[in-house]
């Protein structure tokens, strides 16, 4: 089964946009076609994205309905142990944790639509794609 790491910014576009691309890799992952890797880190930082106000105010969510999402998807998820130290983004160095986790569990693909990464297109032989990349490549 592939096993990709998800970046934030397609947390949230996947909540802004349920019929999106981001939504769709989301429910690959709800429907057990592909393993979301993701680490502590990652999970804090999606919580603390989807808490925005200018999010919130967007999606008009509550906090516990965003608990009850993030829980949802992140039971589903395997969890890396966040052990492993990357310094290969230094424009964005919050990034870093993406390319980590995926090194950590032998990730396939990174998903993301932050410049940072996409300029990246590798680490370590980890295809880095966008939501729409990510859909076509796997058919």
């Amino acid at each position: 089964m592939l096993k990709i790491v998800l970046d934030a910014n397609v947390f949230v576009s996947a909540i802004l946009n349920p019929h999106g691309s981001p939504a769709r890799v989301l429910g690959l992952i709800k429907g057990g076609k592909i393993r979301l890797l993701t680490s502590f880190e990652i999970v804090s930082e999606v919580n603390r994205v989807l808490l925005y106000p200018k999010i919130r105010k967007r999606y008009k969510n509550t906090y516990h309905e965003v608990e009850r999402y993030l829980y949802k998807v992140f039971a589903l998820a395997e969890f890396t142990e966040g052990k492993l130290k990357v310094e290969m983004v230094v424009d964005d160095p919050a990034d870093n944790k993406y390319l980590a986790c995926a090194m950590e569990g032998q990730a396939d693909f990174i998903v993301s639509g932050d410049r940072h990464l996409k300029n990246l297109k590798y680490f370590h032989h980890i295809r880095i794609l966008n939501p729409e990349e990510f859909l076509k490549r796997i058919g």
